[in-house]
């Protein structure tokens, strides 16, 4: 089927400049980009209220009625009537009606804090209408035995009286004061948007609300004066839990979970007193409502027939519209705003987003679409409403006066994530895909902090993903997750230079089964808004998308080589689509000319492209006969040369498209700085820089001789296969711990490397190859038989690691012959540690002397130590003779030239340093000069203890060897 692309740049709604980028197929739609469907609402009409038919439920009392719905069939309406009459007494007409829980079910705790004081409030007074209302609520509860009069209470507040929607006043009580004193509750609430999933699709549905349902909990008895109020009749206190107590809710959850317990989630929903029963099919409806009622029978819990309705397809549950086909945005909250004028105070303003938070869940890109009134917000006093806040207003209302209908997930289905970035914001909505066609489960849409809107288009792109993750948590755990993007977030969070922040995001997504697909044609109205995964500042990047076919890569390679006395190297910086930037040096392991050198960064920069992914790069060097030799200007003439060019081209073909270009040096900088590091004779390199050593020309070819390590059937095998083949094991948890752990990892060159916070890219090695690695290190030409913990950090600096790498390196260092008879043998008894404590890095050294050893070189037989106490520094130089001159010449040289002038030097009582001229050193640069007292090593503790250790690793290494 063919395709092409489009790219046009359009003013949204909101008068928001955006590039759409889309597909077009070529056998649907004609070329106009125009006959696009741009509408994401849904063409359905809009439920309206279910028709309802009361019925009596005892002829004696024909004004006791209930609703059921009108659309039941005969025979499904003649059981449920029957059964409501059958189950007439859960329903209560009036308070006397309702005796409430069981107080060996529950009852309400306050757990008022001891330390907290008592508070009297001071009496209010009411005008006449107020208090006739005061007086009439009271005689009601106190005929339904919900207050009694209380004499002496410690804790009093006042009556409060808020209007309701029909005029009438409600009475409740100012309990701030109290509530203050109470700890929280944290018993958790349902998540209303699983109550509301859960709910949808179900083809028969009874909503009921328990009569005055906090009242029907009572109060634990010592709490009741606690609630005491007071009123032109006298003071009083509830016996029944009342509303606006701290934790009222938390405890009606807590009774309805446990009355529940066994039909929420299959028959039944509960959010504190409004409660859902639901049937599949509507055949098993009077059966679920028997099953509900036999339970509110238990518990003796009354339901308001007023506010309820049985046996109907949909209703408003938790603020939304459910019914089978899915869930529907609250037909009163759009009327509301439907109503509502053009804000012009600031309480307006707020009024209007509050509203819209409540409604976010149906509006694709809400964030962007409400823009102009955060900005009015951030106003303040005296905000202006402008020409683009009614714009936005107006296009609001016209969009949620359609707003689309929400589908429900099918267990364990597939679902599909489109994402967004725009400048201010990131947006995504959730699908599902029905028949072939696409429909929302859910719109997501966040603002960006003043720090995000700095980051590059792909890491925009990584929050829009993770911050979907966090807000549509239950969704990802319970379904496969595809999303659709042209960018590459897989790469992005597998790239080997990742920064913490997606380090820590990669690791986080790690736990879903994501996968990422490249985008399509998008002809669903639903995701209509998310056709363009970028705006304005992404424009250069989304041009770049269209002109190359869907190729997002535009990488550029910077590359120089480095040779002189001390040896060789190259620098290669690679920086992405993104504007991200590898850095990399290599040092060479074997001799290689400038030209050379050139070369094998050349192919060392087109390597670790291919291995990123890039289908395109563009080449910058500085040197004019390599890049010439390449562009087949410059013949090659010497055999290496040839070798090298023609294993340059290999490479160079492996790209769909590619440019090398000459530049000065001055404009390589960065390239001829690492290759000057890499080719330099210093082997500390900042982390942030990988350090890789070449063991060999890129022109040799391997003899295998020797020791082969193999990784087959290692731990690297499988991380190696799912970041290479997306390859992962066939058990779900196996494979879900691969991913979280594949996170840390890299393929570069072939080779696995684990990515690391405070370090460069270490390199995986397999068992057979980490003996070998660990025995070089430990007891090789430069190892000092050091112990477990100190082997395994030293490994982890030369940039090596696996899993077991501590516990091998115990295990080698334990059974090192020679460390075996050298080790320490101590026998005496432990003492009191007497520590002495210096006041700022070198400003305490201690000096001593080892020796007669083994001669050396140049006949040394003896050794001057001389340690830092605050920052356990050492300085060491062997001599032949022990002298004062010897003496004066390490102080000068190894710590007053490199350090500073001390504050103090500890020595013993040798000649050498009780000398007059190493006195008169001391005197001229004012040194303290302490001795330390004959037969008391311990006033030197911290040389002495430096010395065992120069001692041991001198004896592990002599212990072999022939005259030693």
């Amino acid at each position: 089927m063919a395709r092409r692309a489009n790219l046009s740049i359009f003013k949204d709604k909101t008068g928001m400049e955006t590039l759409n980028i889309f597909e077009v197929d070529m056998e649907v739609q004609e070329d106009n980009p125009e006959n696009f469907e741009l509408d994401p609402r849904d063409k359905t009409s809009r439920e309206k209220e279910e028709p309802t038919e009361s019925i009596i439920l005892d002829e004696a009392e024909p004004d006791k009625t209930v609703k059921i719905g009108a659309r039941l069939t005969e025979q499904v309406k003649k059981d449920v009537t029957n059964l409501l009459k059958e189950y007439r007494g859960i329903f209560a007409w009036c308070h006397e009606d309702m005796p409430g829980i069981d107080r060996s079910t529950i009852s309400h705790n306050l757990a008022v804090n001891e330390k907290c004081k008592p508070v009297v409030q001071k009496r209010r007074s009411f005008n006449p209408e107020r208090s006739a209302a005061i007086k009439e609520e009271m005689s009601k509860l106190l005929a339904a035995g919900s207050i009694r009069e209380v004499k002496y209470p410690e804790w009093v507040a006042n009556v409060v009286l808020v209007k309701k929607k029909n005029n009438q006043w409600r009475m409740c009580v100012d309990f701030t004061d109290l509530n203050k004193a109470c700890p929280k509750d944290s018993f958790p609430l349902p998540r209303i948007d699983q109550l509301v999933d859960a709910t949808a699709g179900h083809e028969t549905l009874s909503f009921m609300d328990a009569y005055s349902g906090y009242n029907q909990i009572k109060m634990h008895k010592p709490d009741e004066e606690k609630t005491a109020f007071t009123t032109d009749q006298g003071l009083y206190c509830y016996t029944v839990m009342p509303f606006g107590l701290k934790n009222a809710g938390a405890t009606y959850q807590r009774l309805v979970n446990k009355m529940f317990a066994r039909q929420i989630g299959r028959n039944m929903e509960v959010y504190v007193d409004d409660m859902l029963t639901k049937s599949v099919t509507t055949d098993r409806h009077a059966d679920d409502l028997r099953e509900t009622f036999d339970v509110l029978v238990k518990y003796g819990m009354k339901l308001n027939p007023a506010k309820c309705v049985f046996g109907v397809p949909s209703g408003r549950f938790l603020g939304y519209q459910v019914h089978q086909r899915g869930i529907e945005v609250n037909l009163e909250k759009i009327q509301a705003l439907a109503r509502m004028v053009s804000p012009k105070t600031l309480k307006d303003v707020q009024k209007l987003t509050g509203c819209l938070a409540s409604l976010s869940r149906f509006i694709a890109k809400s964030t962007d679409r409400c823009l102009p009134f955060f900005k009015a917000l951030k106003k303040g006093k005296g905000i202006k409403w402008n020409e683009d806040c009614e714009k936005a207003f107006q296009a609001l209302k016209d969009y949620l006066g359609r707003a689309p209908l929400l589908s429900k997930p099918e267990t364990a289905e597939t679902l599909y994530m489109y994402l967004s970035v725009s400048e201010a914001a990131t947006s995504s909505v959730l699908v599902r895909q029905e028949d072939g066609i696409q429909k929302p489960v859910y719109y997501t849409s966040k603002a960006l902090l003043p720090a995000e809107t700095r980051y590059s288009p792909a890491e925009k792109m990584a929050l829009a993903l993770i911050t979907a993750a966090r807000k549509l948590r239950p969704y990802f755990q319970a379904h496969r997750i595809r999303v659709y993007t042209n960018c590459p977030l897989k790469l992005i969070l597998q790239k080997p230079d990742v920064s913490g922040r997606l380090t820590k995001w990669a690791i986080e997504l790690s736990e879903f089964d994501v996968e990422y697909l490249p985008r399509t044609a998008i002809k669903a109205q639903a995701v209509a808004d998310f056709v363009a995964e970028f705006t304005k500042p992404s424009i250069e990047v989304a041009r770049m998308m269209v002109e190359q076919n869907k190729k997002i890569f535009k990488w550029q390679l910077r590359v120089d080589g480095s040779s002189n006395t001390h040896g060789s190297g190259a620098g290669v910086v690679l920086t992405t689509p993104e504007g991200d930037s590898i850095e990399c040096a290599l040092r060479f392991d074997f001799k290689a000319t400038n030209n050379q050198a050139e070369y094998e960064a050349l192919i060392a920069g087109l390597k670790i492209s291919t291995v990123l992914g890039a289908d395109e790069v563009e080449i910058f060097s500085d040197s004019q006969v390599v890049v010439n030799q390449v562009l087949d200007e410059y013949h090659a003439r010497e055999e290496s040369m040839i070798t090298y060019l023609e294993l340059a081209r290999e490479l160079l073909e492996r790209f769909k498209e590619y440019r090398i270009v000459h530049i000065p040096r001055e404009e390589n900088e960065k390239a001829d700085a690492l290759a000057k590091l890499a080719s330099a004779t210093i082997n500390i390199w900042p982390n942030n820089i990988s350090m890789i050593h070449l063991l060999q020309s890129s022109i040799v070819k391997t003899k295998e001789v020797g020791a082969v390590f193999s990784e087959r059937n290692s731990w690297i095998t499988p991380i190696k296969e799912y970041l290479v083949n997306d390859i992962l094991p066939s058990d779900p948890l196996e494979a879900k711990r691969l991913k979280y752990r594949a996170t840390r990892y890299s393929v570069l060159n072939g080779e696995l490397y684990k990515r690391g916070y405070s370090r460069a890219l270490q390199r995986c090695v397999g068992p057979e190859e980490a003996e070998g690695i660990l025995r070089s290190i430990h007891s090789g030409n430069y190892g000092n038989h050091a112990g477990g913990a100190s082997l395994a950090h030293k490994t982890l600096r030369q940039g090596f690691y696996w899993p077991t790498l501590f516990a091998d390196s115990k295990r080698v260092a334990a059974r090192c012959e020679a460390c075996q008879k050298i080790a320490n043998n101590i026998r005496q008894p432990p003492e009191l540690l007497q520590s002495i404590t210096s006041p700022w890095p070198f400003a305490m050294w201690g000096i001593d002397l080892i020796g007669p050893m083994p001669t050396a070189t140049g006949g040394a037989k003896h050794a001057i130590v001389a340690v830092d106490y605050f920052t356990k520094w050492v300085e060491a130089e062997p001599l032949v003779h022990i002298t004062e001159a010897n003496t004066i010449s390490l102080v000068k040289k190894n710590i007053l030239y490199r350090f500073g002038i001390p504050n103090t030097i500890i020595t013993d009582n040798g000649t050498q340093f009780n000398g007059r001229k190493f006195r008169e050193l001391c005197d001229k640069y004012g040194i303290n000069n302490y001795y330390a007292s004959p037969a008391h090593p311990q006033t030197n503790g911290q040389t002495e203890a430096v010395n065992k250790i120069i001692k041991h690793n001198l004896k592990a290494k002599l212990a072999t060897k022939k005259g030693s």
